[in-house]
């Protein structure tokens, strides 16, 4: 039991680490115009396409530049736009004002909204690849990267989103149905452990709330932050340190006495690990690299962020274009909407934190988290019946699939609805504060 609740939370640590990069590039991003001008420029072909007759377009176009068949950059409608904008919203909502997952409801919300799971995971790749490149500021982080370290690690990351997007093209050009029913039994999994332990978190904290006061914490499950001592290391990253298996990678050398060494075949399989899990389920891994690299290869916190951001935009680059784009399974205009959603809603959830209780944040957290949960477990039946692997009808299938859907949009409306309202409702609170 004790090693599920360290792993809980080692993933509540990189989903953190991570949550912090989208807001830090999403404020990045709008107080810099040469940055809101590029956006623009990336925005330019929906504008194009919406003004031309989109239908006739669409049907002209080859499928790998983005007919209906491949759902590509070309391919646009208003309404499509506008829900994809609303998904941004939401999982900006939540990564602001939670301070992780917001990430995780992506692939769901687009699932449900009727997107294959393929297009999914290509699209939320994109969309983190998109906002990377316009928010990196590489430059200033160089100081904290160790070139060797990034570009060994690398190396299983690319490896690891060739094998991964290999993967779920291959499910998918075998039965799109089974591709559906991987992918969304990857997020039961993975969903399921963080929703539950989240809840549980969330009662443990909200009792010790009543008994004694707690300082506020912007996340459920944060463990101390421990590892961002130069000379603080765990005991499994100690061992990893001391296999001397050639070729060894230096670095910390700016860190600690001496720097740190590891092999470079710890590093290749941390990154595989890391990129096998962004193909996959389109996250970009960056909720995997901090606990990986900190807790268990024994990295400082200041390399690993460096080397993080790195990390997220060349995998994510690579996943999105060369695993998914290339073959037609991005959505450009759902990619673009989930960007200009996300930059608004993290403004407004990072600025709710400042009126909001730290054991309210987790409560929230642990019930996104499930209503996904929810979303993907009641979606699993009808994939499976389809297939013939369990004995249920299609219209309870589609019935089954319709609750969790409902579920899922209820609960997310809820609580936008509620962020907005203590947002207008704390306006002023929060304008003394600035």
């Amino acid at each position: 039991m004790q090693f599920f609740r360290d792993f809980y939370s080692l993933m509540m640590q990189g989903a953190r680490g991570f949550a912090q990069w989208e807001i830090e590039t999403s404020q990045r991003i709008l107080h810099d115009r040469w940055r809101l001008a590029l956006l623009g420029m990336m925005l330019l072909p929906i504008a194009l396409i919406g003004v031309a007759y989109a239908d006739q377009v669409n049907e002209a176009l080859p499928a790998m530049l983005g007919s209906k068949q491949a759902f590509s950059p070309a391919y646009y409608t208003t309404t499509i736009f506008i829900a994809s904008i609303a998904v941004g919203v939401v999982a900006g909502l939540i990564t602001g004002c939670i301070g992780a997952g917001g990430g995780f409801i992506i692939a769901p919300a687009l699932m449900s909204a009727g997107v294959k799971g393929i297009l999914a995971v290509g699209t939320d790749l994109f969309h983190i690849f998109a906002k990377a490149i316009m928010g990196s500021v590489l430059h200033r982080k160089l100081g904290n990267i160790s070139v060797m370290l990034a570009v060994t690690f690398l190396v299983g990351s690319i490896g690891g989103a060739t094998l991964g997007g290999y993967i779920n093209r291959t499910l998918y050009e075998a039965n799109p149905v089974m591709s559906d029913a991987f992918i969304t039994s990857i997020y039961v999994l993975l969903l399921g452990f963080l929703g539950f332990y989240g809840m549980a978190d969330y009662f443990r904290m909200r009792k010790a709330a009543k008994q004694v006061a707690k300082p506020k914490t912007a996340i459920a499950g944060e463990a101390p932050q421990r590892p961002a001592a130069a000379d603080d290391m765990t005991t499994l990253s100690r061992k990893i340190q001391s296999v001397s298996l050639p070729p060894m990678i230096h670095f910390d050398e700016g860190v600690v006495p001496g720097g740190r060494k590891v092999s470079a075949w710890f590093l290749i399989l941390s990154g595989f690990i890391v990129g096998i899990a962004a193909a996959i389920m389109g996250v970009g891994g960056g909720f995997l690299t901090f606990p990986i690299f900190v807790y268990v290869l024994g990295v400082s916190a200041s390399t690993t962020v460096g080397t993080d951001i790195l990390q997220i935009v060349f995998t994510a680059g690579y996943a999105g274009i060369g695993q998914y784009a290339i073959y037609g399974f991005i959505f450009y205009t759902l990619a673009m909407g989930m960007l200009l959603g996300s930059l608004f809603g993290i403004q407004i959830g990072t600025l709710v934190t400042k009126v909001v209780s730290g054991v309210t944040i987790r409560g929230f957290f642990a019930l996104a988290v499930m209503s996904a949960f929810v979303n993907r477990v009641f979606a699993l039946p009808g994939k499976l019946a389809s297939m013939g692997y369990i004995p249920m009808t299609a219209e309870t299938g589609v019935l089954v699939e319709r609750i969790g859907i409902a579920i899922f949009f209820v609960t997310l409306g809820a609580f936008t609805v509620w962020v907005f309202w203590t947002f207008f409702a704390n306006l002023k609170t929060l304008k003394q504060e600035d």
